[in-house]
């Protein structure tokens, strides 16, 4: 296999993600903070694929400082949550190759889980570029699947960003004097706990992702529209309207 070099590779996704595809065989450079920037041009001399696996907001200076020393024909690649904008950058700071990536699992992956890969290929990515990508992830026991920038940030919009504003939305909206937890219902409950660790560890992350999304406005937009005929006393139409999302399965409502 191919020399990696992985740019962030002591955070928790690079670490993981280097343990993955050294055991896969792969030579893996680990770069982090703070970058070698005077020898970085000959560690990267025989490195093809250059993973920055970097938060968003460091992204710009991150590619700006590495970009200039890739060799020409290395794929530059990326594993941000949100891929419009981080592509963006890789292209204009780099002339080669761009792979826009996305890992849809976190570094703490659970035993038989199907660890998914989106991969958006940049304008100068051909066959080539995206068959040694499939092929990296593969070895590493990931299941890759093509898309674009653009249809990614929109599934991440809803997926991420969507389910993270409404989630502070709804627990912003519960009033504070009113003794709660006295009435907690079983399903409340779940939804304390499914939230409890997206907002008391993971908000800035969160947030930081649906503020990056161009997707993210629109998505709230739509929401918002759906939310008025509640309000209207439209919640039959909804509930057909969101037993779509079940429409493989026979009697989702138990109807």
């Amino acid at each position: 296999m191919h020399k990696i070099a992985i740019v962030g590779g002591r955070g928790r996704m690079g670490l993981m993600l280097g343990k993955r595809f050294s055991h896969a065989g792969a030579e893996v450079l680990c770069l982090d903070q703070p970058l070698p920037l005077e020898g970085l041009e000959s560690l990267l001399a025989s490195v093809k694929f250059v993973l920055l696996a970097v938060p968003i907001s460091v992204m710009g200076q991150v590619v700006e400082a590495v970009a200039p020393r890739m060799t020409p024909g290395t794929i530059l690649a990326d594993i941000c949550s949100v891929k419009v904008v981080p592509m963006m950058k890789m292209e204009n700071a780099y002339s080669g190759p761009v792979l826009g990536t996305h890992p849809l699992f976190g570094p703490e992956p659970g035993s038989g889980e199907v660890l998914k890969v989106a991969l958006c290929p940049g304008n100068r990515s051909d066959l080539s570029v995206v068959a040694m990508a499939e092929d990296l992830f593969a070895r590493a026991g990931m299941k890759t699947f093509i898309t674009s920038a653009d249809e990614h940030d929109q599934a991440m919009a809803c997926i991420q960003s969507l389910n993270f504003v409404t989630t502070v939305s709804y627990f912003a909206s519960l009033p504070e004097d009113l003794d709660l937890e006295k009435f907690a219902t079983p399903s409340f409950m779940r939804r304390v706990s499914s939230a409890r660790k997206m907002l008391n560890e993971d908000a800035v992350l969160f947030s930081s992702l649906a503020e990056d999304n161009p997707y993210t406005g629109q998505m709230i937009r739509r929401f918002k529209s759906f939310l008025n005929l509640s309000a209207a006393g439209e919640m039959e139409l909804l509930q057909d309207k969101a037993l779509w999302w079940w429409r493989n399965e026979k009697n989702p409502g138990g109807q």
